[in-house]
């Protein structure tokens, strides 16, 4: 049973907006409710627990009091301080993704907190790997995380030394897989951990790649794997697809933990003795079943793309766009040079 996010605010549309718009997201654990009325808040909450409530800076603190939440963060429509009424407070006029964000940021932050998941099917692991450089491999995952994305609740992840994402979206970004990755190893990791470094570009949902590339450097295969089986079965995504980059030694390792392996492929000598390396390499290390779950895939070189700022759009309207569409669809992709 999900707990009860409350929001009041003297603009009487801006809390049903806010409601109905957060209530769209699968990643947020609470029932959001919105209220037009302080005194049907304070009703409503003489019967039902009210475990976070967002409130108008313009009620007064001796009126929070009575509505009794567990937790309270004020909407402020001016200059955030660190504190309110001994309360954090929140920019209202910001995207409701920042402000679920900076929400549930806050909740993890509280003592003695039980950890918040989503309870369901376990999300759909799809690996993106080659030993092969400049294939496309992370061209075509965000392609394909779109596309899916337009039909089913997917994210993305990206576990590349410098995957250029932050030039790729210009977002802000307040947290990303480095953050996680210490919130995982400090064992403080848990669903709302996770969903405070989510955003959303279009309709994919994606952490943001590491931005210390050490912290990909400490964790082992294991910890990976862990970390990844855990979103998994706490979220509420359908598919996860993992840009795991050449990800050292510990790649083909963590591959374990995918239900299926797209591998982008070259023709050129250099290219093919990779492969056969690395599916060798699979064979020694007792992980010849590992082999069933590639597929390899030979993408369209593209360069027909303008400005990098519009990359990420473009992707979808060229022959790649159009070779994962084939691919999705379970025909065999083809494509003219």
């Amino acid at each position: 049973m999900k707990r009860i996010m409350a929001v009041y605010d003297v603009d009487l549309s801006y809390a049903e907006r806010f409601a109905d718009f957060a209530n769209q997201k699968e990643k947020v654990p609470f029932t959001v409710m919105a209220f037009t009325s302080l005194q049907r808040l304070k009703e409503y909450a003489k019967n039902t627990p009210i475990e976070l409530l967002l409130v108008s800076e313009l009620v007064s603190r001796e009126e929070i009091l009575e509505v009794g939440a567990s937790q309270v963060m004020i909407l402020v429509d001016g200059e955030v301080v660190e504190m309110k009424d001994a309360y954090p407070n929140v920019y209202k006029f910001q995207s409701t993704d920042s402000i679920l964000r900076e929400v549930m940021t806050y909740y993890c932050e509280q003592p003695e907190k039980e950890a918040l998941r989503v309870l369901g099917c376990t999300s759909s692991i799809v690996g993106v790997y080659s030993p092969v450089n400049r294939c496309l491999k992370t061209s075509f995952s965000l392609t394909m995380g779109q596309l899916l994305a337009r039909e089913s609740k997917v994210l993305y992840i990206n576990l590349e030394d410098y995957s250029g994402f932050s030039r790729l979206i210009p977002v802000e970004h307040k947290g990303d897989l480095s953050d996680l990755l210490y919130y995982y190893r400090q064992e403080n990791y848990n669903f709302m951990r996770l969903n405070s470094v989510i955003y959303t570009w279009g309709s994919l949902d994606y952490i943001p790649p590491a931005r210390y590339p050490e912290d990909l450097c400490q964790i082992s295969a294991e910890e990976m794997i862990d970390l990844l089986e855990r979103i998994a079965r706490e979220s509420a995504y359908d598919t996860i697809i993992v840009d795991f980059g050449q990800f050292g030694r510990k790649a083909a390792k963590t591959l374990e933990v995918c239900n299926v392996i797209y591998m982008p492929v070259k023709e050129d000598c250099v290219s093919v003795a990779k492969i056969e390396e690395f599916l060798e390499h699979l064979d020694a290390a007792g992980q010849s079943e590992l082999k069933e779950r590639i597929q390899k895939i030979k993408l369209p070189y593209h360069n027909s793309f303008g400005r990098r700022e519009s990359y990420m759009d473009q992707l979808l309207w060229g022959e790649l766009g159009d070779y994962v569409r084939q691919l999705l669809n379970g025909r065999k992709p083809v494509w003219t040079h």
